[in-house]
């Protein structure tokens, strides 16, 4: 028999933060049919269903308000949410999945936060790894987000170690909805245009219903030469006295018209092609020679995106319903990067040295393209017999790097669902779904190392070699590459490049992902018995789940021979089965100090086809001394099983930007067992001896770094132990705070044997800290080499292991109300929360890595506000996002000799606002603004962890735009 609590149910799920529309539930919620009701968290549906758990809502007016094109930008704004790993505004220099956007609780990693569709998995959106990209659901097809934070293995099994993220579509909905919007930021760029349609009907006795949703957006790149904090290549200076000083300009030692490099001496070019003095920053009042990347770079990467997603019902009877769910996304990204900036050591690896001169018949033929000056200042530094040369080059002839993304979601799920009787009334679901996530990517920029090679050593022919009669030709010295179409390349100067050497040159890449899952389960819940103090509730089901994923770029990229990333093929898959179940025992019920306790346990147990078998589970209690008071608790334990990036990739090419080698500046002379270490590499000593018995490094050497992260098929799941500790305050019996709702929750969650690659900077200083197993992983180049020094790391390695450990503490405060003031209505919420504690060991024993407070990471203090007055048919909605102050990276600061949180930025308040107008009750005119006071972002400049490349900032965490506004008209028909 179900009970009449459906108001009281939604006022549970208000708790954690329906704001904008409260006012309307509480006064639907006593007309409302009666109803069991189900939140995230639990399998069980019953009445008064409470979650032990912290649990945040956002409605479908909270999206509408917001005025967001991507659900990703209004949780950002939520402050249970970290740093996105992928966004529009962080992703410019990916290798793929350029603009998906994933969302991270607790700062924990994306592959720790479970993105679920009604309840049930859905596809991920980055080959190998379990995130959801949030660009494939409709914003207009959303009824509400439920934010569940805390472990929830035991429920909704692996992944959802720091948290859920549960997107619930509408429902049952007759009638249509237009949606159209347009705008741009105050500088003209980001433009943004937005049509959507939702669509509905249901039978004459509704038990029946169709809905379809279509909609498309458009939204344009931001470049960072279009704002001033970016528009110029820079680099923090590095002082420990203010490592916000910056060096401005600071260009790239690889220009266009090339850096060559002899014995003794190095030159480059005017745009005249007269030889000249390298100068790359304009500095003693001379003109620079280096290259502004920054003209070229993106701060946001331009999305566009069709979206199709579709809902049903139809009842078979009064007690079984047949129910499908369907989804497709279409969505095309660009990136834009500055032209590839190669070196001789990309072509000739391991030397660096282009011989200038070739042996033709004996006889020794010298490149005619090399000039003069070059030429009689160089000698045979490779022992091969030839005079060879060092060089840098941009190569702008050859055209930007970047890509052009064309990714596809495609997802199907049905079930069927209802009651039976056996005893008892019995609810039970069953269900099988399908996704797939395809991209296909192409890129251009690059070249193609082998030919390049064979242009480079080329001769003029004036023995008729190639038997064409032509004797005043330069042609290549390698015949075969000649019979494959080979044509000599002239690097020295600008535009000196032909059009026929860029063709053979030139390597245009591909790259073709998938990504697929399959889904089946079915569960029952219902009430067993009766005791004194209520129902007590079960739920039991199994799962079913297979995941497959295929990462495979063109032969030139596998390789590594286009002179960028080597990214071999990735391919995986795995499958597990889980069998689960929940129960709730209502303790006591209206005794003295005891309105009502009640008690959960829930417990999964699943077989992988990895890592075998795992465990998880939880248990939880509600205590209500008072109807307006609850007191809640949880403690889980949650499992992680690695995902098909981590156990199957191979070793895969990356750059890391914020290395520090520990051994700059060692002496010669230095007796400590770090200077022992470092002067052990050849190359270190080699350069000291160069120095003045000082280890030195140059520009190139910060940032011609490199390295592979690799995968380990040994991995074993991790596991979180999480414990959240809550009060709830509802005083309905204050007739001023009835709708009153305040949550204190403390959340400690923490991993054990933690899935990580072995931070690079960790390797490092333990190498050379007494740890010599961890210096297989570094490679330091034993010569000078295009540029580079002797001794200058080359490769940092970062394998994939269990040997980590993460932890985060914290507390979450929200206060909400909602009422009548003066003639209007408001609608008032406030969440925060304070971060205590974060941080990770790498390896068991370890130092912690304290990351909370950190600019990267999160900083102690987030939080928002939200404020929304209709009054008749006009209403205005704000929203305040504060993002406390942060710091640099503690391990940075100590490579600098400076304490932890001495170096940081202030925090950054954003104001967002939207004003609506009704034109006749069907037509809603809305016009809003973002970041209303154009607030900037800190300075986080390349050179300091947490630059985002091309932003100057950290733009996953700060708003790097600036100002936008939008104008939109929405009409319910």
């Amino acid at each position: 028999m179900r009970e009449k609590v459906i108001s009281r149910a939604v006022r549970l799920i208000g708790l954690g933060g329906a704001v904008f529309s409260m006012q309307v539930l509480a006064q639907t919620a006593s007309e409302a049919p009666m109803q069991t009701v189900q939140v995230t968290g639990s399998r069980i549906a019953s009445p008064g269903a409470e979650s032990p758990s912290p649990l945040q809502v956002l409605t479908s007016a909270d999206i509408a308000a917001s005025g967001a094109t991507n659900l990703q930008e209004l949780l950002m704004k939520n402050p249970t949410l970290g740093t996105p790993t992928v966004s529009r505004t962080n992703s410019n220099f990916s290798t793929s999945s350029a603009g998906v956007s994933t969302v991270n609780l607790r700062n924990l990693d994306t592959s720790r936060t479970l993105v679920l569709l009604n309840g049930r998995r859905f596809v991920s959106g980055i080959p190998g790894d379990s995130a959801v990209d949030l660009n494939v659901i409709p914003t207009d097809f959303i009824e509400r987000v439920e934010l569940l934070t805390g472990g929830a293995s035991a429920t909704y099994g692996s992944d959802a170690v720091a948290g859920v993220v549960n997107i619930i579509t509408k429902r049952n909905f007759s009638g249509l909805i237009l949606d159209v919007q347009g705008g741009q930021s105050t500088k003209h760029d980001d433009t943004k245009k937005k049509f959507s349609a939702t669509w509905g009907t249901s039978n004459a006795d509704a038990s029946s219903n169709i809905m379809v949703h279509f909609g498309f957006s458009k939204q344009g790149a931001v470049y960072s030469k279009d704002r001033a904090a970016s528009a110029i290549d820079q680099n923090s200076e590095g002082d420990p006295e203010d490592l916000f000083r910056v060096q401005r300009p600071y260009y790239s030692g690889y220009a266009p018209q090339g850096h060559f490099f002899g014995d003794t001496d190095d030159f480059t070019y005017d745009r005249n092609g007269n030889i000249i003095e390298w100068n790359t920053n304009g500095t003693n009042g001379q003109a620079a020679t280096g290259f502004n990347r920054s003209d070229y770079r993106s701060i946001a990467v331009p999305t566009d995106r069709y979206l199709l997603a579709t809902t049903g019902t139809m009842n078979l009877n009064d007690n079984h319903t047949v129910f499908f769910e369907g989804n497709y996304a279409s969505t095309r990204v660009t990136t834009k990067l500055e032209p590839f900036a190669l070196g001789s050591d990309d072509i000739y690896k391991g030397s660096g040295y282009v011989p200038a001169e070739t042996l033709i018949n004996g006889v020794l033929r010298r490149n005619p393209y090399v000039p003069d000056r070059l030429f009689n200042d160089i000698s045979d530094n490779d022992g091969d017999g030839l005079r060879d040369y060092v060089f840098t080059r941009r190569m702008s002839e050859v055209g930007n790097r970047g890509s052009k993304a064309n990714r596809d979601t495609f997802r199907l799920a049905t079930g069927l669902k209802g009651t039976f009787n056996l005893l008892r009334e019995w609810n039970y679901e069953t269900y099988v779904a399908y996704g797939q996530t395809k991209e296909s990517q192409s890129s251009s920029g690059q070249v193609n190392v082998l030919n390049f090679r064979h242009a480079l050593e080329a001769f003029q022919d004036t023995d008729d070699v190639n038997q064409n009669n032509n004797r005043t030709e330069i042609i290549c010295a390698d015949p075969i590459a000649r019979a494959l179409g080979c044509v000599p390349i002239n690097l020295f100067g600008f535009n000196t490049i032909t059009p026929e050497a860029l063709k053979y040159v030139g390597a245009p890449g591909s790259l073709e992902t998938k990504v697929t899952q399959k889904l089946a389960g079915g569960s029952i819940n219902g009430e067993i018995f009766d005791l004194p103090a209520g129902k007590v509730g079960f739920a039991a089901g199994f799962e079913w789940r297979g995941e497959e994923s295929d990462s495979e770029a063109d032969a030139l990229t596998q390789a590594g021979l286009n002179a960028g990333n080597a990214l071999p093929p990735t391919y995986g898959k795995f499958n597990v089965k889980e069998l689960f179940a929940e129960v709730r025992v209502p303790v006591l019920k209206d005794k003295p100090f005891v309105n009502e306790l009640n008690l959960s346990a829930a417990a999964r147990r699943g077989k992988y086809s990895t890592v075998g078998y795992t465990s998880s589970w939880n248990v939880g209690g509600e205590w209500s001394p008072i109807p307006d008071v609850r007191v809640r608790a949880t403690r889980a334990l949650s499992t992680r099983a690695p995902n098909i990036n981590e156990l199957f990739q191979p070793p895969q090419q990356t750059f890391p930007s914020d290395i520090v080698d520990p051994c700059e500046d060692v002496t010669i002379t230095d007796p400590s067992p770090r200077a022992v270490a470092c002067r052990a590499a050849p190359g270190v000593l080699a350069n000291m001896q160069a120095n003045g018995g000082v280890f030195t490094l140059n520009q190139a050497d910060q940032q011609g770094i490199s390295g592979y992260d690799r995968g380990n098929p040994a991995l074993k799941e991790e596991k979180g132990w999480s414990t959240t500790v809550g009060v709830v305050w509802t005083p309905r019996s204050i007739a001023p705070l009835k709708n009153f709702v305040f949550t204190l929750d403390y959340f400690d969650i923490k991993i054990a044997d933690a899935i990580v690659l072995l931070p690079r900077q960790y390797t490092l200083e333990n190498c050379y800290g007494g740890d010599a197993s961890l210096c297989n992983l570094v490679t330091r180049r034993r010569t000078d080499i295009a540029g580079n020094s002797a001794g200058s790391l080359e490769y940092v390695d970062s394998p994939t292991n269990n040997t980590g450990g993460k932890a985060t503490e914290g507390v979450d405060v929200t206060a909400s109300w909602a009422g009548a003031v003066g003639p209007g209505r408001l609608n008032a919420r406030v969440a925060w929360t304070w971060l205590r504690e974060g941080y990770d060991t790498p390896t068991p024993g370890a130092n912690r890595d304290y990351w909370a407070g950190e600019i990267a990471q999160s900083p102690k203090n987030k939080a928002s506000i939200n404020l929304a007055y209709k009054w008749g048919p006009i209403g205005i909605a704000g929203t305040t996002t504060y993002i406390g102050k942060a710091y640099l990276d503690d391990q940075f600061l100590a490579q600098l000799d400076l304490p932890r949180n001495s170096v940081g930025v202030g925090s950054r308040t954003y104001q967002d606002f939207q004003l609506t107008y009704e034109l006749r009750k069907k037509f809603e005119l809305y016009f809003g603004m973002d970041n209303a006071f154009n607030t900037k972002a800190p300075p986080i400049v390349t050179g300091l962890p947490g630059n985002t490349t091309g932003a100057e900032t950290e733009a996953g965490a700060y708003d790097a735009i600036g100002r936008r506004y939008y104008l939109g008209l929405r009409a319910t028909l």
